[in-house]
């Protein structure tokens, strides 16, 4: 309401102020969705998009050596700087270890238990050498972080903030559930000696949040509780469900503050110990300049079930219930209708009104004065599922 009575010029003619200023504003904001590098008009965009920062104090700890060096391989294997170096070590473990080339698992867990230290060693080797081309962001990765490692309880990730599950246990908020899509390796069992790569949807708690710290520069990770493939399962409606209590992954629990979505848990009503797994879109949408009118607007949503028939479902009852009803005159002018082959339960009103109007045609067809006494009774039989 305050920004409605701003619009008010002339006191004795406030409800026009407001119009013609409401109408010219949203005619404006229509236009300027046509220009690019202009400013909309209206709720003004936060200054908090695109920023990341803590957003409570910090506890300085000394961390374990076992989860520094999985937090640590994580960001290693996601800078584009070090790719290269990793293709070189791969090459470098066939080579050392002939027998093996052909076995991606065991190629991978050798590659993640010894790379931290070669990329070291390497990175300290070319440095020795004139022309290295060594960036200074790839000098301070390979030296590794520090071991004191600031833990935060709430953090600002491009404008999304993200708690840590301690944080939301004394808060009615919730905003440390996240979802990661990464392309990774899947095995059938612990057996299997070919696993494939492809994309996979991983579903957590956040537990921590590390700010590693190089010297040069920090990198915000997130340690969760990912959700083990057992304790994940699609319904027939395509609701996504997790049982929080089942985590899995415990050799890869870091991921990048800058890779998540974030997502809620809710506590599924239907399946004791199940939650249903919901998003929804930024509380700041920025449209793109050049998009498809109808791909620019559309977002996502989880459907609902309702109790209400479509309309091809409604159509073909009231077809069938045509074709079905059958006639029996009696002396007394009483009028009784059946629906063939079982009863039928309805539950809306439009379809008992639906009903109620064929019925009275038939009775009218069949010259009867009275149709409306005997409808509601009939119509009551057939919603009870008499005969």
């Amino acid at each position: 309401m305050k920004v409605l009575k701003g619009y008010v010029q002339n006191r004795t003619r406030s409800e026009g102020c407001i119009t013609e200023r409401y109408i010219a504003e949203e005619a404006v904001e229509f236009c300027t969705q046509h220009l690019s590098d202009v400013s909309t008009v209206g709720v003004p965009s936060s200054q908090k998009m695109g920023v990341s920062k803590p957003l409570s104090g910090c506890t300085v700890s000394v961390v374990d050596q076992d989860l520094l060096n999985q937090a640590h391989l994580y960001v290693l294997e996601n800078t584009e700087e070090v790719l290269p170096y990793i293709e070189q070590h791969m090459i470098h473990i066939k080579t050392a270890y002939p027998k093996f080339r052909k076995r991606t698992k065991w190629l991978q867990d050798k590659h993640n238990n010894t790379f931290i230290q070669w990329l070291r060693f390497k990175v300290q080797s070319e440095l020795e050498e004139d022309n290295h081309g060594v960036s200074e962001n790839l000098r301070w990765l390979a030296a590794g972080p520090n071991m004191a490692v600031p833990l935060y309880r709430s953090y600002l990730i491009k404008g999304i903030k993200f708690n840590i599950k301690a944080q939301d246990d004394v808060r009615t908020t919730q905003n440390s559930g996240v979802y990661l899509l990464a392309h990774t390796m899947q095995v059938a069992s612990a057996k299997d000696k070919n696993p494939i790569l492809s994309n996979m949807g991983f579903y957590g708690v956040i537990q921590e949040i590390w700010d590693l710290d190089y010297q040069k520069f920090t990198i915000p990770v997130f340690r969760c509780d990912w959700i083990d493939s057992s304790g994940l399962v699609v319904d027939e409606l395509g609701f996504t469900l997790v049982d929080l209590s089942k985590i899995g992954h415990r050799n890869d629990q870091f991921v990048l503050a800058s890779q998540v979505k974030q997502i809620f848990f809710v506590d599924d009503p239907m399946h004791r110990g199940w939650s249903v797994v919901l998003s929804m879109p930024n509380r700041e949408y920025n449209d793109v300049i050049g998009d498809e009118v109808l791909g620019d607007v559309i977002i996502e949503c989880e459907l609902f079930t309702r109790g209400m028939p479509n309309v091809d479902t409604f159509d073909e009852l009231v077809l069938a219930t045509k074709q079905s009803v059958q006639k029996i005159l009696v002396p007394d002018y009483n009028i009784i209708f059946c629906i063939k082959n079982a009863s039928v339960q309805i539950k809306h009103d439009v379809v008992v009104n639906q009903l109620f109007s064929i019925f009275t045609d038939v009775l009218k067809q069949c010259n009867n004065e009275e149709p409306r006494r005997y409808c509601e009774a009939i119509i009551q039989d057939i919603t009870s599922g008499k005969d």
